[in-house]
């Protein structure tokens, strides 16, 4: 039986995997994780004849999700590195307040979205939390939010940062081109040096899992949500900040990008399969509330960043790179073209995300058990 359930999960990931390469054919950064997350929906949501034929159950065991989301916490841990420190050490003050201001910003915009929408509080605030399409909808089930509609307001941010922020940076970076800085050469070549295989980064990646697995341990001891995920990017930054203070520079494993592939539709698929008709109630007036709520959000950050950029002196499009509540991957790809300080980005970016993962989903989760217990309390005067 275990067996069987092991080959029907292969082949319906392996399936779903097949939208997730269509869609990144465009190109799209995380094409993978979208193309999976629809083709995965569709065999869900109409319950394919010729599957049930077959014996299949389009249900994906959730271990497949906790396998994408250790291989993602790996991934954002490293970003946790030296240039991590400097980055903060010179502009603390600057990177804590905005990475309060993000919470805030996020708060009110998933509060908006519930008051004017169908969604829950719990899926509102998960939905709008800039913490990525890749984690928050795995974090969001855990507590018993409604995935899809998490997943479709943080596609729809997404799609809204990557389709102006670019632009919009390269509207503020035009006339200022100059040749590329040695600087941000070195970060490429560090970016790229990951695919390429070495004995020792390969020793380094098997410390880092190491590290990532004490980390989810811990996690999971204090019941915290999606242990892979925040305890793997936890324990895989303090081995990679202290391996690399203690070498004296920073160390790069061997980490290849077609993981970070297998992770987007191992997660696609299983949020996928878990897909009913349900979900979609009041899906589109959802959607333009997400819209227009996401749409202020990026403003909001915008203005944050021209005011940062004027106290600081750190180049504005710098600035609004690494405040826009995007992605990691898309933010460092779009600063790398335009020639930015494509390590403060990544810095900023992945400090937020760190801070996001360990105070927001315990917060949403005490408001989720409030709201649950003021929903069964006896009201005054009730017939017991």
């Amino acid at each position: 039986m275990r067996k069987n359930t092991l080959w029907q999960n292969s082949s319906l990931i392996a399936l779903s995997g097949l939208g997730g390469y269509v869609l990144s054919l465009t190109g799209v950064s995380i094409g993978w994780l979208v193309g999976t997350l629809l083709a995965a929906s569709i065999l869900s949501f109409w319950k394919s004849k010729w599957l049930a034929n077959a014996g299949y159950n389009t249900a994906i065991k959730p271990h497949w999700r906790h396998v994408g989301q250790a291989i993602l916490g790996i991934e954002l841990g490293q970003n946790m590195n030296l240039s991590t420190l400097d980055a903060f050490q010179d502009n603390y003050i600057v990177i804590t307040v905005m990475l309060l201001l993000s919470i805030v910003f996020a708060l009110f915009s998933g509060l908006i979205l519930w008051r004017f929408s169908k969604a829950d509080m719990i899926t509102s605030l998960f939905g709008t939390t800039p913490g990525g399409i890749s984690a928050m909808p795995s974090m969001a089930e855990e507590v018993g939010a409604n995935t899809i509609v998490v997943s479709i307001v943080q596609l729809i941010r997404i799609f809204l940062v990557v389709g102006t922020i670019p632009l919009l940076a390269s509207y503020w970076h035009a006339g200022n081109a100059a040749a590329v800085p040695p600087a941000v050469m070195a970060q490429t070549n560090a970016a790229n040096s990951g695919a390429v295989f070495h004995f020792l980064s390969f020793i380094w990646t098997v410390a880092l899992a190491l590290a990532a697995s004490c980390g989810y341990f811990a996690i999971r001891k204090i019941k915290f949500p999606a242990p892979w995920l925040v305890g793997g990017m936890l324990g895989t930054a303090a081995a990679q900040m202290l391996g690399s203070s203690f070498i004296g520079e920073n160390l790069a494993p061997w980490w290849p990008h077609q993981l970070i592939i297998l992770a987007q539709i191992f997660i696609g698929a299983n949020i996928g399969s878990r897909l009913n008709k349900e979900m979609f109630t009041g899906a589109a007036r959802i959607a333009i509330v997400g819209l227009l709520s996401s749409l202020g959000l990026v403003l909001a950050l915008v203005f944050c960043s021209v005011f940062v950029s004027k106290i600081t002196q750190i180049p504005l499009v710098t600035c609004i790179l690494a405040f826009a509540p995007g992605g990691v991957a898309e933010m460092a790809t779009t600063s790398l073209a335009l020639h930015a300080d494509s390590g403060f980005v990544v810095a900023v970016q992945s400090l937020r995300l760190l801070t996001i993962f360990l105070i927001l989903p315990p917060f949403y989760r005490l408001l989720h058990r409030q709201s649950a217990q003021q929903e069964v309390k006896p009201k005054p005067g009730a017939v017991k």
